[in-house]
C-alpha cells in the first residue's frame, strides 16, 4: 500500500481507548476528559476487523495505543485476534507501564511481541508531578514484570521536557548499560494542551548528545535515530519531529478509538472507517493513506483539533 509520494506504508497505530489513568502534563487537562458512551468507541470485533483489513492492504505491523491501552477491557482478546493474523510481523503495545506488573505474562501469551513504556523520569516526586496520578515504582515493577514475562528490546520514551526532566539524561542513558532497552527520548510537540507552553519546554534532542559525548551513531530504527555508549548494552534512541523532520520516511497510519482514520498524527484530515467491512472498509483505508500530507508543518502548530490521548502514541 502507497500513499501519493510513493512512500510504502506498513505500520498501523490503532487506539483501542482514549481514557488513561493518568493526566500527564503535556497531555492531557488535570481534569480528564469526558467519558464517551460505550456505543461511540470501536468494540473489540471492530478493533481487529479493521487490523484484519490493513494487513491485507499491506500493514505488517500494528501497535495498540490509547490513552492508555491496558484500561481497555477486551484488550487481550484483541491481541490474540490480531496474532492469529498470518501475514502481521510485529504486534506491539504502547502503555504507561502502571498496570504491566499484573499483565505482562498475559500480555505475551496473547501474542504481543515488545512493549513501548512511557516514562518521563526516575525521580518519584517529579514523576507524579508530571504524570499527576502516577506512582514511579508502580512503573518499575511493570519494568521488572515484563522482563520475568520474556519482553526483550523493550524501549522506554521519554518525552523531553526543557527545565523538568533534561537534568535527567545522563540517568536514562545509564539505563542501558546493563540491561537491552532503547531510551528513546522525543522532542515534545505543541499540540493539545501543551501547545500553550512557554518556549523554553521544547528542547531539541541535541541536548542528548551534548549531555552524553560518549554516545555513538549506529544507524536507525523507523523514526528513531539510533546511538550506543560503547560497551553499553542498550541503545538511545533520538526521535525528533521538530528539529528533524523525518515525514518522507514515515510508513504509518492511525485509527482512532471511535473509528477514524488519521493518515497523518497533524493533520486535521479524518476519514470514517466504522460500518465499513470487507472490501469497502479496505478501500477506505487505502484512501485514507493515499491522501497522506507529505509532511507536518509543526513550526505553525499541528493542524489536528484532537489530544494526543485521542489519536494514539
Amino acid at each position: 500500500m502507497q500513499d501519493s509520494y510513493n512512500r510504502t506504508i506498513r505500520y498501523l497505530r490503532l487506539s483501542v481507548t482514549d481514557l488513561c489513568n493518568y493526566r500527564c502534563r503535556y497531555c492531557m487537562a488535570e481534569e480528564g476528559i469526558p467519558k464517551r458512551a460505550h456505543g461511540d468507541i470501536l468494540s473489540i470485533e471492530e478493533l481487529a476487523e479493521i487490523g484484519a483489513a490493513a494487513v491485507r492492504c499491506g500493514v505488517t505491523k500494528i501497535r495498540l495505543t490509547g490513552g492508555e491501552p491496558l484500561v481497555r477491557r477486551g484488550v487481550l482478546t484483541l491481541c490474540e485476534k490480531l496474532r492469529a493474523l498470518d501475514e502481521l510481523r510485529e504486534l506491539t503495545v504502547t502503555t504507561n507501564g502502571s498496570l504491566l506488573k499484573n499483565a505482562a505474562i498475559d500480555l505475551k501469551k496473547s501474542g504481543v511481541d515488545r512493549l513501548n513504556i512511557s516514562i518521563d523520569s526516575l525521580s518519584p516526586s517529579k514523576f507524579r508531578d508530571i504524570s499527576r496520578l502516577g506512582e514511579l515504582d508502580d512503573v518499575l515493577r511493570g519494568l521488572d514484570a515484563a522482563k520475568a514475562a520474556g519482553f526483550a528490546r523493550t524501549k522506554l520514551n521519554v518525552v523531553l521536557l526543557g527545565g523538568v526532566n533534561d537534568d535527567e539524561i545522563t540517568d536514562f542513558v545509564t539505563l542501558t548499560r546493563e540491561e537491552d532497552y532503547c531510551v528513546r527520548f522525543i522532542e515534545l510537540m505543541p499540540m493539545g494542551v501543551c501547545a500553550a507552553f512557554p518556549r523554553e519546554r521544547f528542547l531539541s534532542a541535541d541536548a542528548v548528545l551534548a549531555a552524553v559525548p560518549s554516545l555513538q551513531p549506529i544507524g536507525g530504527d523507523g523514526v528513531a535515530e539510533l546511538y550506543r555508549v560503547p560497551g553499553y548494552r542498550g541503545t538511545v534512541g533520538l526521535i525528533r519531529p521538530m528539529s528533524r523532520c523525518f515525514c518522507a520516511e514515515c510508513d504509518r497510519i492511525r485509527v482512532t478509538a471511535d473509528g477514524k482514520l488519521k493518515p497523518c498524527l497533524h493533520s486535521s484530515a479524518e476519514l470514517p472507517l466504522r460500518g465499513l467491512h470487507g472490501i469497502d472498509l479496505e478501500n477506505a483505508i487505502r484512501q485514507g493513506a493515499s491522501i497522506k500530507p507529505s509532511r507536518h508543518h509543526l513550526a505553525q502548530g499541528s493542524d489536528t483539533p484532537r489530544g494526543m490521548y485521542e489519536i494514539g502514541g
